[in-house]
């Protein structure tokens, strides 16, 4: 090892940072990189007179970002030392009793989140402002976008608060919503996010709080900065008083005198993982006694009373038999790996998206080569990286078509965008999607017309349009394999029912680019009626909260095409009749939190929310002390049993219409 290879390492990994903290986009695993790091301490132990102030070592977290106040930190927020092995942790478990001269001590286990750390300040009991890492010294003041998670209470739940309380935690994406993220930015031509950290870490610095409301973040918090530590001795004993105060904690942690102890915990939270609806990458392992903690410190970067044990991330090695490619809703090409069938982490995986041309040219991925598979989370499957000494000679780098393979249009890749498009749009595939989306849950929702039966309906020119949906008959229906009359009549009764769609769901459904839900419910609260919305100009959209000039344009933009307004006319003479939500005012449904549960007879989830929201509730999607009803149809599950424990009111359905 010569010093200047020393220096390109501590360049290499300067650079790996500001891809994960600053760029949210990491070209390597948290593995690799936690490789590359402990590769320069070890040089730097070896070579003290080599280390630089530049060295990542001298440095903790990610820097500051422009448009957010810089704001000090009370006490530092250090880093935890990673491990993968249990003879590290054994060794951190000697230093322990050695630095508590002999002393045994217990320790408090919790669980690793893959997030984004996060430090919350409440005053006199009242939530203040919210602070990230940052460089560990400062952060960045997010207050309004961390006031948007709803788990966060804005007046802590004991009599008599603290005068200060600092609690330090994790602002993390649960999966589910971190893979339907992906597939708008997908859709959009956007480059999708690496895992759901970098989702949430970007997340909490767009400089729209609406926009960071829409990404449904959440937060748990396993730490105290500031607080009443006269009256708590533990960490354990700061996650009781955390909950006591009606803060978001960790659903699992365990006590461990001793080290069996901790290897029973770790070794349970590794099977549990794969069943948990969030990211976590192992374990932290923490001196108990806060007496204790204090006693050994820290050095400059991390504490010496606590470490992480790692869960390296399950991979499989296959092959990638060919690369086909999907067209979405929108055009996007998007690539797809047709893998040799192989299982990760439980589930077998034959295929994979690879997302661009991008991607596939920054990881060199070809049709014949062998590849590493990994799950991120234990569900989105991706390609890491080719094996190139296993690559054949005749694998020639894989470019995406110019020619649309639906429609054989020329594709264009449009400035500023990742993705390449088909731009036609009499493209059967776009259409199809675009007809899926129109009639799916989250848009009209039109029960027993999925993806299978809008098939056939395409195949025989009975669908080509949203509006043709409307003009369907019972003889074109029974024309359809597997259709008879029964399930005809169940086909056009949903049609009909959905005609009473809401204002906001029909915006949804009109599949307007860059519009998701949030932005379909401003325009529904901002917009007399449809036809209202139709015309307002590019200024006027730009003035509604949330909506930004790209979005503004995008409107517009689908309100001048002849074609579009065409088919909204047509869907309205054939009977589809979109309404603005009305507010029940004065309702004792006002400011009480929801959670629905089990199959409802007489409506929807969907519906039954709305029914909720229009008379101020708000609805959550698990049981907890602050939920106020839980409104169950047939086989509950669960929640059920929980809202018992708990003493949560229980609203039968019939009741439930009773109410309204």
């Amino acid at each position: 090892m010569t010093r200047d290879e020393y220096i390109k390492l501590c360049h290499e990994l300067w650079e790996h940072n500001k891809r994960y903290y600053i760029e949210c986009s990491p070209l390597i695993s948290d593995f690799e990189f936690d490789c590359l790091m402990q590769k320069l301490i070890q040089i730097e132990e070896t070579y003290p007179h080599w280390i630089e102030k530049f060295s990542p070592t001298q440095r903790v977290g990610e820097s500051l970002t422009d448009g957010f106040k810089s704001v000090a930190h009370n006490s530092p927020m250090l880093s935890l030392p990673n491990t993968y092995s249990d003879e590290e942790i054994s060794d951190f478990t000697k230093r322990a009793e050695k630095n508590l001269d002999g002393a045994k001590p217990e320790y408090c286990l919790e669980l690793k989140m893959d997030g984004t750390a996060i430090s919350v300040i409440y005053e006199r009991g009242y939530f203040s402002h919210a602070v990230t890492r940052g460089n560990g010294l400062m952060g960045d003041d997010v207050t309004l976008n961390i006031k948007t998670i709803n788990e966060i209470p804005l007046k802590l739940s004991i009599e008599n608060p603290p005068e200060i309380l600092e609690v330090r935690g994790e602002v993390f994406l649960e999966l589910k919503n971190f893979e339907k993220l992906n597939k708008g930015r997908d859709d959009d031509g956007l480059p999708i996010w690496a895992n759901p950290r970098n989702a949430a870490a970007g997340s909490l610095k767009l400089i729209n709080p609406k926009e960071a409301a829409a990404r449904h973040l959440k937060v748990v918090f396993y730490a105290m900065a500031q607080g009443p530590f006269d009256q708590i001795q533990t960490q354990y004993e700061v996650h009781q008083y955390l909950k006591l105060l009606g803060l978001p904690t960790l659903c699992e942690i365990a006590l461990c005198k001793e080290e069996k102890e901790i290897w029973t915990f770790r070794d349970r939270i590794r099977k549990l993982r794969e069943k948990l609806p969030f990211e976590i990458d192992g374990v932290v392992i923490k001196v108990n006694n806060l007496s204790s903690q204090s006693q050994m410190g820290a050095t400059s970067k991390i504490p010496r009373w606590a470490t992480a044990y790692k869960f390296a991330p399950e991979q499989g090695i296959t092959q990638i038999r060919e690369i086909i490619i999907n067209v979405g809703r929108t055009g996007a090409l998007t690539p797809v790996a047709i893998l040799e069938p192989v299982k990760v982490a439980g589930s077998t995986i034959s295929r994979v998206t690879l997302h661009n041309q991008d991607e596939i040219e920054r990881k060199d991925i070809r049709i014949g080569d062998t590849v590493i598979i990994e799950k991120g989370g234990d569900v989105i499957p991706k390609v890491v990286s080719v094996i190139l000494k296993e690559r054949a000679d005749h694998c020639a780098p894989w470019k995406i078509p110019t020619h649309c393979p639906s429609c054989e249009s020329r594709v264009v890749k449009q400035e500023g965008e990742v993705a390449s498009r088909c731009p036609n749009e009499e493209c059967p595939e776009k259409i199809y999607r675009h007809l899926t989306f129109f009639v799916s849950k989250e848009a009209i929702d039109i029960d027993h017309l999925g993806l299978k039966v809008m098939k056939q309906l395409m195949d025989k020119k009975y669908i080509q349009r949203p509006s043709d949906i409307y003009r369907l008959t019972e003889k074109e229906l029974l024309s359809l394999e597997g259709f008879k009359a029964k399930s005809a009549q169940k086909l056009l009764e949903s049609i009909e029912k959905s005609k009473r769609v809401t204002l906001s769901r029909f915006i949804m459904a009109l599949d307007i680019r860059y519009v998701g839900k949030t932005t379909a419910d401003d325009l529904a609260f901002h917009a007399k009626d449809i036809w209202d919305l139709t015309q307002k100009s590019i200024q006027e959209l730009i003035e509604i909260e949330g909506i930004g000039e790209k979005v503004a344009v995008s409107i517009y933009e689908h309100f001048q095409d002849d074609f579009n307004i065409g088919e909204i006319k047509a869907m309205l003479e054939l009977g589809l009749n979109p309404q603005k939500a009305k507010k029940v005012l004065e309702h004792f449904y006002n400011g009480k939190v929801f959670v629905l549960t089990g199959s409802l007879l007489g409506y929807t989830r969907d519906e039954a929310a709305s029914l909720i929201k229009e008379r101020g509730g708000k609805i959550s999607s698990s049981v907890s002390k602050k939920t106020d009803f839980l409104l169950t149809g047939e086989s509950p599950g669960s929640k059920y049993d929980k809202a018992q424990k708990l003493n949560v009111a229980i609203l039968s359905e019939d009741q439930f219409a009773n109410d309204l």
